[in-house]
């Protein structure tokens, strides 16, 4: 039997290989086993999102939890992972789990895990769960109904969805925006989003907000390559702006009324520049070491703490549940903001921005160009490099012995390995190689004062590299 390994952000693999009903139980069981010794009588959240299988896969979650004890409100339908995370809060459980492989290829499932204060479970548990999982599966799952622990008590279902909508309808006014002459877009990407958003602001325009639990073919990650189609949309009918979440709806994309993509990096500078100058909150900064160095300049301009963490949420979850933390973000689009749950959530951080606009009534571009008075303009690109992992191994080992001190015309003026290898060409300009903790790629990101630049980093990296 294969040894399961959690990732960056639960636990992925190939639906019918690796990812089966007998693999789900042996994490199940490993979850039980931590649960019963560190909580009595606990209880737990399951969600799955639209991926195949999903509810089969959250329903044998289910029965083996039940099987050890343990109290298991099961969601209703299809929901998002942040649905999960603040339903465990609202529910008072101990434990979610969610059933998605994000924004992964559609021939992948997966296991996320939900800590008792509404975020990732944190690292030190994580290793703990991964321990303890057997070698085999040695419970009989297939002997239990749903219908059976409904009836013994063991089993309720919770409505997630309507949860997350009520609760989103008290933070935000939804009225002003929907009601406001701006139009705004969706992208669900066939994503577990689609229903949430249709309620929240059912004036915008939607695309790919039908069930497909293949995707259509495309790995439901927020990024421009994967977003032509709505691209097209906001330019040809000159929209406003434009929200894409990934398929469990944790991360967000974003785009103006010509149809060009905004970035992670600019999204987090413009909501810590809406909600400290306009909403006047204040607290920690906490961002994923891959993220913009204009994040330390925006913090400093206003005064704020700046920390810089691992890549994965479950690092900045865990300084927000014993920090003030402002706002928490990484690189691939995964944001938290105060005032809500210690997760990220797409669908949110979409909402903070369509009451920003509407409350300033700037457009989005007015606003990104009030954070370039502040930090400079910038830009930013990500290349995902399908390599085979002896390449891969082979730049990782080159990286850690130093043998990179230039990319082509661009000199290395130093650099630093928090979590990947982030090479430093002066103060507005790096190059960073760090392998994925979620698929089998590397990837290397750029950031420079210009898209052409950045490019150019990026090609005179691979030029060097290979």
């Amino acid at each position: 039997m294969n040894k399961i390994k959690f990732g960056t952000d639960g636990w992925r693999a190939l639906i019918a290989k690796d990812y089966t009903t007998e693999n789900v139980a042996r994490v199940t069981i490993a979850v039980s086993q931590w649960l019963n010794e560190k909580y009595d009588k606990p209880s737990v959240i399951i969600g799955h999102d639209c991926r195949f299988g999903g509810e089969l896969f959250a329903e044998t979650t289910a029965k083996v939890f039940a099987s050890q004890g343990i109290k298991v409100k099961l969601s209703k339908g299809f929901v998002s992972t942040p649905m999960v995370s603040l339903g465990v809060l609202k529910e008072n459980a101990n434990l979610g789990v969610v059933i998605t492989a994000s924004h992964n290829p559609p021939s992948y499932n997966g296991y996320k895990l939900k800590g008792d204060f509404g975020g990732p479970l944190l690292p030190h548990d994580i290793s703990d769960i991964e321990n303890r999982i057997p070698e085999k599966n040695n419970i009989d799952f297939d002997s239990i109904t749903i219908k059976e622990l409904e009836n013994n008590n063991q089993l309720s279902y919770v409505d997630l969805e309507d949860m997350y909508c009520i609760h989103a309808q008290s933070f935000f006014d939804l009225n002003a925006i929907n009601n406001s002459k701006m139009t705004f877009a969706y992208d669900a990407m066939y994503g577990s989003g689609m229903n949430a958003v249709k309620r929240l602001i059912p004036n915008a325009t939607f695309l790919h907000c039908e069930e497909n639990p293949s995707f259509c073919g495309t790995a439901p990650e927020p990024i421009h390559r994967n977003l032509k189609e709505f691209s097209d949309l906001m330019r040809n009918n000159k929209i406003d702006c434009g929200l894409a979440t990934d398929g469990d709806a944790d991360r967000i994309g974003l785009y103006n009324s010509k149809g060009e993509f905004i970035d992670s990096h600019h999204i987090i500078l413009l909501l810590i520049h809406y909600l400290v100058k306009y909403k006047n909150f204040s607290g920690k900064v906490v961002t994923a070491f891959s993220c913009s160095v204009k994040v330390k300049k925006i913090c400093d301009y206003y005064s704020l703490t700046h920390e810089i963490v691992k890549i994965g949420f479950k690092h900045i979850a865990g300084k927000m549940v014993t920090d003030n933390v402002l706002l928490g973000g990484e690189e691939s689009g995964g944001i938290a903001t105060s005032g809500h749950i210690p997760e990220r959530d797409g669908i949110w951080m979409g909402l903070i921005l369509f009451e920003f606009m509407v409350k300033s009534g700037k457009s989005i571009d007015e606003l990104i160009n009030e954070v370039y008075d502040i930090v400079g303009q910038f830009a930013f690109n990500r290349n995902d490099l399908h390599i085979n992992d002896k390449i891969k191994n082979e730049i990782i080992q080159k990286c850690e012995a130093g043998t990179f001190n230039s990319f082509g015309k661009y000199k290395v003026s130093h650099t630093e390995n928090l979590d990947g290898f982030k090479f430093f060409f002066d103060d507005s300009s790096w190059l960073m190689i760090r392998p994925s903790g979620t698929e089998p790629v590397l990837r290397i990101y750029a950031e420079a004062k210009n898209l052409n630049e950045v490019n150019d980093i990026l090609k005179a990296c691979q030029l060097t590299i290979f």
